[in-house]
């Protein structure tokens, strides 16, 4: 008896133990989520749930209404959507054609490469980037005019406007989309394709009666995920729009760089609040049809 109990109390104990070295193994990424996530999200409940006597006060969630404001929004909504939607649709056909490279060859090394790199790159180098092309003066805008009478300024500057972050946007947001895409292509079972073909179905029968329906979920996903990028960006278009507040980043960045804006303390805290928001329901979204993808990738 006193034997059994000692062999069977060692297994508990070693579990125990594996359970707090993984609980401690969190303690990096917990730390992250504290201070990256949870931290701004406080401040900006703190900010703008309260004037600057710390007194509770709806005025500045008030400021979210106002029409300067709600079409900040609705700038940041409408890029944040269709770069996404031509991102999705680029990276999507790009995932398409790598189908048939090896994963190990070294068409698909250099494609995941860059992909890793280009999603990444955003920012104050990617605005440059953009300047130096087709700015003002930039190379290819005075190749085009000077050799071709044809001037992408016809119709005014819109490059330094929030129509020009298109662009920039879809830059990063097509090399995102087959990192996080790709992935969901694999996943497709050849027997999936065999049986199709076994019953008489034909390549455009297996994608649209069993490819799509399936990847669907990790699209949709893929694409708010893109969605969420881009409304979340700033550097690019901290640099290319300085002279503006066409997004909503830049309108925090406004708030919080004037004494006064539209006459309430403490606006950038609502507007990150708002922000935080439409960032929520995306994210809550994007967990459904994640959780949804997930059954076909087991």
């Amino acid at each position: 008896m006193p034997a059994s109990t000692v062999t069977g109390g060692a297994p508990r104990r070693s579990r125990r133990g594996a359970s707090r070295l993984s609980i401690l193994g969190l303690a990096p990424f917990a730390a992250y989520v504290v201070l990256f996530l949870g931290l701004p999200t406080v401040l900006a409940l703190s900010t703008g749930l309260f004037d600057g006597d710390g007194a509770f006060t709806t005025t500045n969630l008030e400021a979210l209404v106002d029409p300067v404001i709600v079409r900040t929004f609705w700038n940041s909504i409408w890029l944040s959507a269709l770069t996404a939607v031509i991102g999705a649709v680029v990276g999507a056909a790009a995932c398409y054609a790598l189908l048939d490279a090896k994963p190990d060859g070294p068409l698909r090394t250099v494609v995941d490469s860059i992909s890793g790199v280009l999603a990444q790159f955003g920012g104050v180098m990617l605005a440059f980037a953009f300047v130096t092309l087709i700015g003002t003066q930039g190379l290819l805008r005075v190749i085009l005019q000077n050799n071709f009478g044809i001037d992408i300024f016809a119709s005014g500057v819109w490059l330094y406007e929030v129509p020009g972050l298109v662009l920039p946007y879809i830059y990063f947001q097509v090399p995102l989309m087959i990192i996080v895409f790709l992935p969901a292509l694999e996943a497709l079972k050849p027997q999936w394709a065999e049986a199709s073909a076994t019953l008489g179905g034909t390549r455009a029968t297996y994608w649209w009666r069993i490819g799509m329906p399936v990847l669907a979920p990790s699209f949709i996903g893929s694409l708010l995920l893109l969605f969420a990028n881009s409304f979340s960006s700033y550097a690019t278009a901290a640099a290319l729009t300085s002279q503006g507040q066409g997004i909503v980043p830049l309108q925090i960045r406004a708030a919080l760089t004037s004494e006064t804006v539209l006459g309430r303390e403490n606006l950038a805290g609502a507007l990150a609040l708002g922000m935080i928001v439409v960032m929520v329901v995306v994210m809550a979204i994007y967990s459904v049809f994640e959780r949804r993808a997930s059954r076909w990738q087991r």
